[in-house]
């Protein structure tokens, strides 16, 4: 694939970024790129901050009373934290999809539904039905749940769960998907069932994905960036990470000697 205008402005860019929780620092100085062609993976040992980091691309630690995040996240050369931006609005610019398949205790329909209807992004019922068989078809699950609409989204298995949560995710069209180890309580069918869909999305947002998984970061991402006690210690192309990587805390963790 050929590597982009250096020149062009990424989709989000972090800078300095740092974050605490009660006073206790749990990421340093953060600086990346995420782009809107390729996927990002972060990879790290449990605790290393790359959950953390993720959740600062659409403000998820605002939700927690102590968190305090320093340093600038720009979308689309916006500064994401201004008072100026609309939190609602930009989660449904940069959607999430959780470790454990959330789904509402809505039917397979209404999970989808729900995000174009608050966001005022259908005006009729066809409107809604062309956007829940869109998002369904993109998320790889429109033949499973085609016949099974009205049933709640509980009753699917983890991993249709999961891709159900892409579905809903997907439906009020993001530019970015933040994934925090979306497989990481699926069995090997769903996993590959979702990496395969990471493929096919890909290009079409801008993703970014935690997993604890290196194996999987090679599959799936173009990017790697490697966490370590709340730092970011090396970022490049993941060919080169997994391979040559220059860091030696970088070797030591893909060759195993800790995580």
């Amino acid at each position: 694939m050929a590597e982009p205008d250096p020149t062009r402005t990424p989709k989000m860019r972090a800078d300095k970024v740092s974050v605490f929780y009660d006073g206790k620092q749990a990421l340093k100085d953060v600086s990346i790129n995420i782009h809107d062609d390729r996927v990002t993976a972060f990879i790290g040992p449990s605790g290393c901050g790359k959950s953390t980091f993720l959740r600062c691309l659409n403000r998820m630690n605002d939700t927690i009373p102590s968190a305090k995040v320093t340093g600038d996240i720009e979308l689309d050369g916006q500064n994401i934290n201004s008072d100026a931006v609309d939190v609602v609005q930009l989660r449904a610019r940069v959607g999430m999809v959780f470790q454990k398949p959330n789904p509402f205790p809505k039917s397979i329909y209404d999970n989808v539904a729900y995000g174009p209807r608050i966001h005022g992004l259908a005006n009729t019922k066809a409107d809604i039905d062309a956007i829940v068989e869109k998002s369904l078809r993109r998320a790889g699950l429109w033949e499973e749940a085609k016949d099974r609409l009205q049933e709640s989204g509980t009753a699917l298995s983890g991993g249709q769960q999961q891709r159900l949560c892409i579905a809903r995710a997907i439906a009020v069209d993001p530019e970015v998907i933040l994934m925090d180890e979306p497989c990481s309580a699926l069995d090997p069918i769903a996993t590959a069932k979702i990496e395969e869909l990471i493929h096919e999305l890909r290009g079409r947002y801008a993703i970014a994905i935690v997993t604890h998984n290196m194996q999987q970061a090679a599959r799936v991402s173009q990017r790697t960036a490697f966490f370590h006690l709340g730092e970011l210690v090396e970022y490049g192309k993941t060919s080169e990470i997994f391979t040559n990587p220059r860091e030696v805390r970088t070797q030591d963790y893909i060759t195993g000697r800790y995580g």
